[in-house]
């Protein structure tokens, strides 16, 4: 009642024989045989240790990116997060925006010309100041910058 392994595997000729002749694409024995398959093979079966670690940290970075995903509760949180960061930036965006219409909209309505006085007494206004301020510091950590460069 023993069967011995010849029996059980066909020959590679008995497997050519029961395919189709015609099938235009090489036969995977044939493919085995070739060095450089044989070759890629031994590679693959010695790192087969880390491609199995590697397979597994794969699964698992897959499972959580899909569980993140699709978990609502953390996706609103985010969302709400997001919200709350960039809420106050648009409302200043917004504020200086419309200071600026406004400001274009009066400088066109105003055609009265500025003269020498007009810049001096300009100059005292603390706003002019604050601006005269930061243009100054601006352009002394230009300075630096192109110094050092």
């Amino acid at each position: 009642m023993s069967v011995s392994a010849q029996q059980v595997v066909p020959s590679t000729q008995e497997l050519n024989a029961s395919q189709p002749a015609s099938t235009g694409k090489p036969d995977v024995l044939d493919q085995l045989m070739k060095p450089e398959v044989q070759e890629s093979l031994t590679v693959l079966v010695e790192n087969l240790p880390k491609l199995a670690e590697m397979v597994t940290l794969l699964t698992k970075a897959y499972d959580l990116v899909q569980n993140l995903a699709t978990d609502r509760v953390l996706i609103e949180d985010l969302k709400g997060g997001m919200e709350e960061f960039v809420k106050p930036i648009q409302e200043k965006a917004k504020d200086y925006a419309s200071a600026a219409i406004e400001a274009n909209d009066r400088a066109q309505a105003d055609s009265a010309t500025i003269g020498l006085f007009g810049l001096l007494r300009m100059l005292k206004d603390p706003q002019v100041q604050k601006t005269f301020r930061f243009a100054q510091a601006f352009l002394d950590v230009m300075a630096e910058r192109q110094r050092r460069n």
